[in-house]
């Protein structure tokens, strides 16, 4: 059937009138019906596809937003004049489904002729202002009591027919006389899309000459893609999310927020947040109901930073009084941006909504609220601060995670005797609190004066020590016991320091110190041997005085034997270390201590005496570096971290490299991985140094997982650590484990092999736990 150029132009009016549904008042006709607001602009979308900073306006017309939006997702579109016969048709084509997408205006003369040889002329149309309005859409949708449906349906109409009113009871306009029309029209109405399309290709075929109407076809291709973009972003895909909004422009609608919602989302899921908060700004601009824009916001909150945020916000409305719409999100909001702050120590938050949360804290009590607050306060060094509201979330409820900042603030002022106490209950809560309370037993032994400490306590430091194999506890435990004169005592712990990790070189140095004190020369001059060319300390172990870079002499700085018994004697049993530990027979074995691994420093010596307390922020930076060094290998690494933050602001671009690398290894050292983190980013590292402490890293996480029973976390660790450097046996035995207990038996037994080829005993033993758990009656 040929199409008439009368008839394209009607088609091109439909879609501009779909298009433009909503932006007439219909207040008199909403309040005759009782329905309810009308449908909302369209949204600009000319700022969602392209980053040229152009919007449109909300006056515009549709057509025109639609040549915006394929011009931002395609090539530019033609700049005719609003309104011409050629650029109504372009809007046509694009809405239209292909199948039935009319041909330019240039070719309709010839094919109209082509297709008049072949059938008979279709009826030319009358005038619109003589035309029957098609009502059975109008009907429907009344009879269904669709009030959104039936306004935008009379929007329409009055946009095709000027002179048309709309009936006073949709409810009583008759029946169409086309019973498979308003099938059609019910199951567009219930969403049957697919049944739709086949309803229509089955009577064209059955009826060449019958046409679909156009508002019809429109509507369907409306909102099949509809349904295709809410599958896309369901799938998350979000790229077709994108590239579907463009195509569809009607869509992107107050009346639709849910679809503006996924289209902002797709934007913030693909690192175009300026493109989302776009999408977020244009509902807080044009869309008025109060709930969805709280929902907007609480959307946006979970999707874009916190400066977005500071921009989205300022579109708030505010009543008479002054009460803002968003007022009941603020607590929520405030919450959210200190919990950002504490992940991000470089995100400055505006001081109001931190102010907010302690009003909100103190008001309402909540733990939580006072845990925030702690954490932040903390991770800015504000120690006062941090310790009233980490005291507050115990006071409330006490749980590891507020007795474990607690802790982490004592050692920093100073004060892990009660550090050790607090945390001791919660010590087996997790990796991070057994990490601190050790933390804080290696801080409380290191200090000078030595504190004197009671049996049961010194029993139960020593306890966890040897369970926990830490090499740093295990070192000051050394310390301490040459402090009570107990040579024998601080050698075994050395030992042990050393069978936890053979190359600890602080505890080898104490080692040497205490053979030379029991006058076992045979046994230094093994050790001596050992450290050649590793320790210079080590190899000149019986200077008093050794020249500094400055060539200026200067003392030995660990402990020596003649240091006097500061302390009240206590009984050998008490600090007795263990002998060489057998190996365990369950998987807890192959958890080895990560977070005790000593990465080597970047070449510096102790330049400085450190075994006296010295505020650091009166040191030069370049002597607060020495000081970290040095307290580091007093393996003191809490007061190291402090030591390594003061350097950081030196102006010498190598210190501020050594400072951050340093802090990173103290915090490794305390078992604190995520710090060990932040503090890496603290200054550049050159390649080999930042994947150093990189495989450090993941080694310690892989480890954190594993003992808390992560399984599958703990394999992403590893195959993450794998890329940068091979596996250890160890860390073979740990994956192995890892597929073990996730009954991945036949991945677990390849890797068990593999290390037990190396002879690995831990590789054997996983062997033969995989052949108990697939065949038990053998094994029995």
């Amino acid at each position: 059937m040929s199409v008439k150029p009368t008839l394209v132009a009607v088609a091109a009016a439909a879609v501009v009138a779909l298009l433009i549904t909503g932006l007439k008042d219909r207040s008199a006709l909403r309040s005759r019906l009782g329905l309810g607001e009308e449908p909302a602009q369209v949204m600009m979308m000319g700022r969602l596809q392209e980053p040229n900073g152009q919007s449109v306006s909300s006056g515009d017309q549709m057509d025109t937003m639609a040549a915006k939006v394929r011009e931002a997702t395609q090539a530019p579109a033609p700049t005719d004049v609003q309104g011409t016969e050629a650029q109504k048709t372009e809007a046509t084509k694009s809405a239209a489904p292909k199948s039935e997408t009319p041909p330019p205006v240039e070719q309709q003369q010839s094919q109209q002729q082509q297709a008049q040889a072949t059938q008979q002329p279709a009826q030319q149309p009358v005038p619109s202002s003589q035309q029957e309005v098609d009502e059975s859409a109008l009907r429907y949708f009344a009879s269904k009591g669709d009030k959104a449906r039936l306004q935008a349906e009379i929007s329409r109409l009055q946009a095709l027919y000027p002179n048309w009113v709309p009936p006073a009871d949709p409810l009583a306009v008759p029946q169409n006389g086309d019973p498979q029309l308003e099938a059609m029209w019910r199951l567009y109405a219930d969403g049957r899309y697919a049944e739709l399309r086949k309803a229509i290709a089955d009577r064209r075929t059955a009826d060449p000459a019958w046409a679909p109407p156009a508002d019809l076809l429109e509507r369907l291709d409306i909102a099949e893609a509809r349904q295709r973009l809410v599958n896309a972003s369901d799938l998350k895909q979000y790229e077709t999310v994108i590239g579907i909004g463009a195509s569809a422009p009607s869509l992107l609608t107050c009346a639709d927020l849910d679809v503006l919602w996924r289209v902002a989302e797709a934007f913030a899921k693909t690192e175009r947040e300026e493109r989302a908060a776009d999408a977020y700004s244009y509902i807080l601009k044009n869309c008025s109901d109060p709930q969805q824009r709280l929902a907007t916001i609480q959307k946006a909150a979970g999707l874009t930073s916190y400066s977005t945020m500071q921009r989205l916000l300022a579109f708030e409305k505010k009543d008479a009084n002054g009460k803002g719409e968003f007022g009941s999100l603020r607590d929520d909001l405030a919450r959210r941006f200190v919990a950002e702050a504490n992940e991000d120590t470089k995100l400055q938050i505006s001081q109001d909504y931190v102010q907010r949360l302690e009003t909100v804290a103190r008001a309402q009590g909540q733990a939580s609220d006072a845990l925030l607050l702690g954490w932040y306060n903390y991770r800015r060094q504000d120690t006062a601060a941090a310790e009233e509201w980490f005291r507050a979330a115990r006071a409330k409820q006490d749980s590891a995670f507020a007795s474990q900042g607690l802790s982490l603030v004592l050692i920093e002022e100073k004060k892990p005797q009660e550090a050790e106490d607090v945390m001791y209950k919660w010590r087996e809560d997790s990796d991070e609190a057994m990490a601190t309370y050790l933390a804080a037993v290696a801080n409380l032994l290191a200090q000078q004066p030595p504190a004197d400490l009671k049996e049961d306590v010194l029993a139960r430091m020593a306890a966890e020590t040897v369970r926990q194999k830490n090499v740093a506890a295990a070192q000051q435990f050394g310390w301490y016991s040459r402090i009570l004169n107990q040579p024998q005592t601080a050698a075994h712990w050395f030992e042990a320091a050393l069978s936890w990790k053979a190359d600890d070189e602080p505890s080898a140095y104490g080692l040497a110190l205490t053979r030379s004190q029991l006058n076992d020369q045979r046994g230094l001059a093994e050790l001596q041997r050992a450290w050649a060319g590793r320790s210079a300390r080590i190899e000149t172990l019986g200077e008093t005085v050794r020249p500094n870079p400055n060539g200026q002499p200067q003392p030995n700085l660990a402990p020596s034997a003649g240091l006097r018994n500061v302390a009240p004697q206590v009984a050998a049993s008490t600090l007795e270390a263990p002998r060489q530990p057998s190996a365990q027979q369950s998987n807890a074995t192959y958890a080895s201590e990560m977070r005790s691994m000593a990465v080597q420093r970047g070449g510096r010596q102790d330049t400085a005496g450190c075994t006296a307390t010295v505020d650091v922020s009166t040191l030069s930076p370049s002597a607060a570096l020495s000081r970290g060094w040095c307290l580091m290998n007093l393996n003191r690494p809490m007061e190291a971290v402090a030591a390594f933050e003061a350097a950081l602001s030196s102006q010498s671009r190598q210190d501020r490299e050594d400072a951050a690398y340093g802090q990173s290894l103290a915090y490794l050292r305390a078992g604190l991985s995520n710090n060990a983190a932040v503090a890496a980013t603290k200054a550049p590292q050159r390649r080999e140094r930042a994947m150093e402490l990189q495989v450090a890293i993941l080694s310690d996480r892989a480890v954190t997982a594993f003992r808390a029973k992560r399984y599958r976390e703990a394999l992403v660790y590893l195959d993450q650590r794998a890329q940068l450097k091979q596996e250890t046996t160890d860390l073979l035995v740990l994956r192995g484990y890892s597929y073990y207990n996730l009954k991945m038996y036949d991945d677990a037994l390849r890797v068990f092999e593999t290390a037990a080829a190396t002879g690995n005993k831990d590789a054997n033993r996983g062997i033969a736990d995989i052949r108990a758990a697939l065949y038990p009656d053998k094994t029995n």
